[in-house]
């Protein structure tokens, strides 16, 4: 006797343990090219750089050709001093290549304008500047390709980086005011179309290094500030809107009515104005809570609040509006022009399908009234009163013994007795 037989259980009542199965490794197949130690290495992951295939390795030159590699002396255009160095070079049936250095090509310079004696006497002299700073500025730009932190730090006198940028810019708008023929020629050039403004440079760095130098409590308290400006806007956009609409309501006073004038007219087309007065209101305050934002951005949210009352059907037919029209449906140019010329094309659209649903819905009530649809129905009868099969004349009921007793061809009693009307107490 055992503990099984103590209890009452069976011998074999437990079910036998089952083996935890492992968990199936995806087999990893090893790639061409790598041997199987370097494979273990890299743990089964794949290398950052593509592995070199196998048939590249296995490639061999054509038989014809024999290729060398010799210790050859080179010399490149980018350099004035003719400075001869060694490098190897793939050799091909004895024949070294020939041409320039093959990095020569990525020495480019920076084209620095000159001038004349004439040119500074008449059109270049500044008190705050000597020639002689000015030709070294101009040294110092040509030699170190307008890095001008460089050249503030090798120029001799105590001159900032926004002097010495104010200097050259100024120089050569002036040389390219001086040397075109007309003031025409040279106005989209970007030196005169836009000039560089120190003061607004140095503003620009001194709020980029505030910025920068801000602690996290100083840049959770800016985020409060950015949150409690936002939920003041949303509070103030309906009051906003409604403000908007009595003034487009009250500059076009015709609009009401003509709105009065179709009474079968749905509320949808009506409010489309003042809706989408209101969601543009909203999405601008929203932007403009942003600080900076592309302008793409702005088209795509006022776009989205524009059609945030329609429906996405009738998004899709203004899409395919402007595809059967050939308008892109995000300007290629978005300027500020082009982007209120879009919006302006959507809202128009937008009108006119929703003109188009009530000329449809007209069309289809006034067919009804034609044909008839909703005529009034033939009057029931109302003397007429209903009486159950099974209730005889006087109310009472007809018993099963009744119609045994009676022969196959004897009539009922309510066949050849007239019905009598019925009371209101029969009822």
């Amino acid at each position: 006797m055992d503990a099984k037989d103590i209890l009452g259980l069976s011998k074999n009542s437990f079910p036998a343990l089952e083996k935890k199965s492992r968990p199936h490794k995806e087999s990893q197949r090893k790639p061409d090219g790598i041997s199987r130690e370097v494979y273990a290495l890299t743990g089964g992951l794949s290398s950052l750089m593509p592995a070199i295939d196998a048939s590249h390795l296995k490639k061999r030159p054509p038989s014809d050709e024999k290729i060398t590699w010799q210790w050859l002396p080179f010399t490149s255009s980018a350099r004035k001093d003719n400075l001869q160095l060694y490098h190897w070079v793939r050799v091909v049936n004895g024949a070294p290549p020939t041409g320039d250095y093959s990095f020569a090509k990525y020495n480019k310079s920076v084209g620095i304008v000159k001038y004349t004696e004439e040119e500074y006497e008449k059109h270049l002299n500044d008190p705050m500047w000597t020639k002689e700073e000015t030709d070294q500025l101009f040294d110092f730009c040509e030699r170190f390709d307008l890095r001008f932190v460089v050249i503030a730090d090798r120029f001799p006198s105590s001159r900032t980086v926004e002097e010495l940028k104010d200097r050259y810019y100024s120089v050569c708008r002036a040389i390219l005011i001086a040397r075109a023929p007309s003031s025409g020629d040279v106005a989209a050039n970007p030196l005169v179309k836009e000039p560089y403004n120190v003061s607004q440079e140095i503003e620009r760095k001194r709020a980029l290094s505030m910025v920068l130098s801000q602690t996290r409590q100083q840049e959770r308290r800016d985020e409060e500030v950015l949150i409690e400006a936002k939920r003041i806007a949303e509070l103030r956009m309906p009051a906003k809107a409604v403000e908007e609409s009595q003034l487009a309501v009250a500059s076009n006073p015709g609009a009401e009515v003509t709105e009065r004038t179709i009474p079968g007219e749905t509320a949808s087309s009506s409010m489309v104005v003042p809706s989408t007065l209101t969601d543009n209101a909203a999405t601008l305050a929203s932007l403009r809570t942003l600080r900076v934002y592309l302008r793409t951005y702005a088209l795509e949210q006022m776009v989205q609040a524009a059609s945030s009352s329609a429906g996405l059907r009738t998004i899709k037919r203004v899409e395919q509006t402007l595809h059967d029209l050939g308008v892109n449906l995000k300007p290629r140019v978005p300027t500020k022009a082009v982007c209120a010329e879009h919006l302006e094309l959507r809202k128009e659209i937008l009108i006119l399908l929703n003109l188009q649903k009530q000329v449809q819905y007209k069309e289809a009530e006034g067919s009804s009234f034609r044909d008839g649809s909703y005529g009034e129905s033939p009057e029931t009868p109302k003397d007429r009163t209903f009486i159950p099969e099974s209730m005889s004349i006087g109310g009472e009921r007809v018993g099963k013994k009744d119609h045994k007793r009676k022969g196959p061809g004897a009539p009922s009693p309510s066949a050849h007795k007239r019905p009598r009307k019925m009371k209101a107490s029969d009822i």
